[in-house]
């Protein structure tokens, strides 16, 4: 076999320790270094001493990042590989023979790159995500909010559609600070909230001293929480300032605000030509296809694989949210949901909606609604037949015509 690359490094990257591995016409060299700053910094120097111009490495969760920025900072060639794409053979499973297969494979060219997005773009997606697992915090401690309530008997959220509104949340304050008083907790709703009969009543409960103090806590977590929210929204923002208009074409699909915009044009890059050159690529990297398993003509378990399940979670929420819109993805999830269920749906429009947003970024186009009745006007002759071979066999003679 042909070899590629004459001077390579293959490395196995843990927590603690690297295992590096380097193959050149002279032979092979391996070595292993600690994981802290100053070691890696040997590691680098190693490489650069010795004329490695590509270097490729196996790693889990986010052990890869340290060595990637270093390499990035001296121009050398970096991959970082999938382990499931080179497992070595049975038996053989250490960490150095680990390095030395993957230094291998990449002299011989056999590797395939993961996709890794420049420094700029990997921050951005760190402000994301973290901003994500915020905001899904605040909602955890709305949950434990009414949990209280309903321990204390206040059927506050059985009579307001945001327990978290203004009136209501001026209400728990109040309950927070001892008022007990369902008239004076009634009086603090505003505009149609007032007109509700069943408000007081449902004001009215046991509220004993450790729940006021979980209310008071809770309600200052959520504060806090806010602004935390309103911080990072400002950080994101100033970071895709230069790209708004992706962020408004991503805006103009249904289901997607400018939050989720910001998050799809963080997790799949603003040059997705490049590193996608399709939109079945992409839609493949965020594991929203079924999996292909058949052999001998039988078909087995057609269970996805894994991929980028940050982009992949806030596409399926998305499609969730959009089921009862009178529009083309929401007709797609009645569509679906009425054959396969709700999970099912919300996994092929969250496909169809990354399918969308590569063309959109791709072509650089606003999305056009194709309109709730698109499948019905695919199928309309095929309906009209069915629907009178209905009416015939129950003993009908039914005669059609267009309405002029």
């Amino acid at each position: 076999m042909d070899i590629l690359i004459e001077r390579a490094c293959g490395m196995d990257v843990h927590k603690d320790s690297i295992t590096a591995c380097t193959m050149t016409p002279a032979g092979k060299e391996i070595q292993t270094f600690s994981t802290k700053t100053v070691f890696l910094l040997q590691l680098i120097d190693w490489i650069k001493k010795h004329g490695y111009t590509h270097v490729a490495m196996e790693s889990t969760g986010v052990f890869w990042k340290p060595i990637v920025n270093l390499l990035e900072a001296e121009d050398i060639e970096f991959l970082v590989v999938n382990a499931q794409h080179m497992k070595a053979l049975p038996g053989r499973k250490t960490d150095v023979k680990d390095a030395e297969w993957i230094a291998q494979l990449l002299r011989h060219g056999l590797l395939t790159a993961s996709f890794i997005p420049n420094r700029i773009q990997r921050e951005l997606r760190e402000l994301v995500r973290y901003r994500r697992s915020i905001i899904e915090e605040r909602a955890r401690q709305h949950n434990r909010i009414q949990k209280v309530l309903e321990g204390a008997n206040i059927k506050l959220g059985s009579v307001v559609s945001d327990i978290m509104g203004v009136s209501s949340k001026d209400m728990l304050h109040a309950i927070a600070e001892d008022e007990d008083d369902q008239k004076k907790l009634a009086s603090l709703a505003r505009r149609s909230m007032k007109k509700n009969d069943e408000l007081e009543l449902s004001l009215r409960g046991y509220v004993n001293p450790h729940q006021r103090m979980m209310l008071k806590t809770i309600l200052a977590q959520i504060d806090f929480l806010t602004e935390q929210i309103e911080m990072l929204d400002q950080e994101v923002w100033q970071r895709v300032i230069s790209n708004q208009e992706d962020i408004e074409r991503l805006d103009s699909i249904p289901a997607i605000a400018t939050r989720m915009a910001e998050q799809i044009l963080a997790e799949i890059g603003t040059n997705i030509e490049k590193q996608f050159p399709s939109a079945a690529h992409l839609c493949s990297w965020a594991a929203l296809i079924p999996g292909h398993n058949e052999s001998a003509g039988k078909r087995k378990s057609s269970k996805g694989k894994k991929g980028n399940k940050y982009l992949k979670s806030a596409l399926t929420e998305a499609a969730h949210s959009v089921g009862a819109s009178k529009n083309y993805l929401g007709a797609m999830y009645r569509r679906t949901s009425a054959r396969k269920g709700r999970k099912r749906a919300a996994i092929v429009v969250a496909h169809a909606m990354l399918r969308i947003a590569y063309y959109l970024l791709t072509r650089k186009e606003m999305y056009v609604d194709l309109g709730e009745d698109y499948f019905d006007n695919q199928k309309l002759g095929s309906i009209v037949r069915n629907s009178v071979r209905r009416l015939e066999t129950l003993g009908y003679n039914v005669t059609i015509s267009e309405v002029s």
